[in-house]
Order: structure tokens, then C-alpha cells, then sequence
């Protein structure tokens, strides 16, 4: 890919548009002229919105929050792709140097049953909210911080705790995957406070609970593609999934008669 700095580029952007949730959508052509290279994915909308505006024109629908990488209101898809062509990058930090000048771009919404289409670029994701919820608490005391120390914890699992709780929430792995799978998403959720000391009292209760609240919210299975963890922006393992799918399989285990009676 063209990677020169200092002129402006132009690009071609074919972008979709859907004036709500029960509209009809389509692809719309605009024209992105004296782009920054160094602008990011969103600035260079930001530029495209103000010049629709000049015209007379509605702009272009789209979420954004930190513009850091870390909200996960960004969700666009890029080329067919969640975010975009560069690894383990959101879209607001996608930069327009990874675009060739006078490249033709094709920007929608993340596409998913469970993530509806409320204008334009915006779905929304207050599925993943439900399941959250649905997860509950932990048992651990408030009040004052305790001593870091206070609960020894083996290194390999507060790696892997804070490497699932870097989990954001987007949906790139919804939108990845060809059943509009959560699994990913819920697996992150459910390892960063199963695999640590506070979140063992309701470790088997919340892994059922927050799969159920998936199922009813419409997400597919998951059939490892493994398409989840190519486009994740935090890197979250496809393990995971399955440390997901054995605490799963536990707590229904338990649930059972027979295990109760051994």
C-alpha cells in the first residue's frame, strides 16, 4: 500500500444509507477530496459530513466517542471487513495512509439479526448490554481498595484475566462471524472474572445465565470459524471460546440429579 505522506488524497467512498430501521438502504457515492493521509478513518468522515452540510445535504450517520481505540462506538465496516484491513485496530484508528489516492472505499453498518440498522452507519448493540446484565455480580466486598497482595493470584491467570477484560464490546466479532455469533464477546466477559479469585462464587451461575440472555437475543452459534478473532481490535483469544464452552458444560453438569447424588 501507498504509504507517502504530505499531499492530500482523494478517495471514492460508496457508503451506505438508511434513513431507519424500517427503511430500505443502499449505497450511496460520495467523494473524499484533499484527505490528510495521516487523518483517520473518522476525520476524514468528519470532513465528507462538513461539506454535506455546506450543500444542503444530510450528513452521513456514524458513532464515535473517545476516537481511541477504547469505547468501541466505532463500528464500521470497511471493505467488507469490521474495521477495516489492519489488525488488531478500531476504525477510529484506522489512518487514510493504509488507503492507495483515489482508492474506491465501501463503508457500512456491522451487519447482524441482533444488531438492527437505526440510521445510516449506527446499529445498535444494546444486546450485548442485556448480557452483561444478565451476568450479575461478584461477590467481593466495597468500601476501600483492599492490598494488591492481599489474594495471591498465579501470573498466567491475571495475564489472561486482563487480556479478556481489554474486550471492548464492538461487535466485530458479531459481525465477523457467518452466524452472527457472540460467543467471543460473552467468552471475554465471562474468562476476565471466572479466571480471578472474586469471581468464583457465581462463576457456573453466570456463565448460564449470560448464554441464555445470548440465545434469546437472536446471536448464532459459534462453528469456530475462527473469523472472531481475526478481526478483534484487543486480540482476544480464540481460547476463550473455549474455556467458555467447558465452564458451560460444568455448570450444567451440576445441574443434574446424578451429579448431586455422587
Amino acid at each position: 500500500m501507498n504509504q507517502t505522506h504530505g499531499r492530500t488524497r482523494t478517495y471514492t467512498l460508496h457508503v451506505w444509507r438508511q434513513k431507519g430501521p424500517s427503511d430500505a438502504g443502499r449505497l450511496v457515492s460520495y467523494k473524499a477530496q484533499d484527505i490528510s493521509p495521516d487523518c483517520s478513518f473518522l476525520e476524514m468522515l468528519d470532513v465528507v459530513n462538513e461539506r454535506l452540510r455546506q450543500q444542503g445535504e444530510e450528513p452521513i450517520a456514524f458513532e464515535s466517542d473517545c476516537r481511541e481505540g477504547i469505547c468501541g462506538n466505532c463500528c464500521l465496516t470497511i471493505d467488507g471487513i469490521p474495521h477495516g484491513p489492519r489488525r488488531s485496530t478500531t476504525t477510529c484508528q484506522l489512518h487514510m495512509r493504509t488507503f492507495d489516492d483515489g482508492e474506491e472505499i465501501t463503508v457500512e453498518p456491522f451487519r447482524a439479526g441482533a444488531f438492527p440498522v437505526i440510521r445510516d452507519l449506527v446499529v445498535d448493540r444494546s444486546a450485548f448490554d442485556r448480557i452483561i446484565a444478565a451476568g450479575g455480580f461478584v461477590s467481593a466486598p466495597t468500601g476501600t481498595a483492599p492490598d494488591g497482595n492481599a489474594i495471591p493470584i498465579p501470573k498466567k491467570l491475571s495475564d489472561q484475566a486482563m487480556d479478556n477484560a481489554q474486550c471492548i464490546g464492538c461487535g466485530a466479532c458479531v459481525a465477523s462471524c457467518p452466524n452472527g455469533s457472540a460467543m467471543l464477546f460473552v467468552a471475554a466477559k465471562v474468562s476476565h472474572l471466572g479466571l480471578l479469585p472474586q469471581g468464583q462464587p457465581e462463576r457456573h451461575e453466570r456463565v448460564k445465565k449470560m448464554v441464555a440472555q445470548m440465545d434469546r437475543e437472536g446471536f448464532g452459534a459459534c462453528t469456530n470459524t475462527a473469523e472472531c478473532e481475526s478481526v478483534c481490535p484487543k486480540d482476544i483469544p480464540l481460547e476463550s471460546i473455549a474455556r467458555l464452552f467447558r465452564d458451560y458444560l460444568w455448570a450444567t453438569l451440576r445441574e443434574r440429579p446424578e451429579s448431586k447424588n455422587a
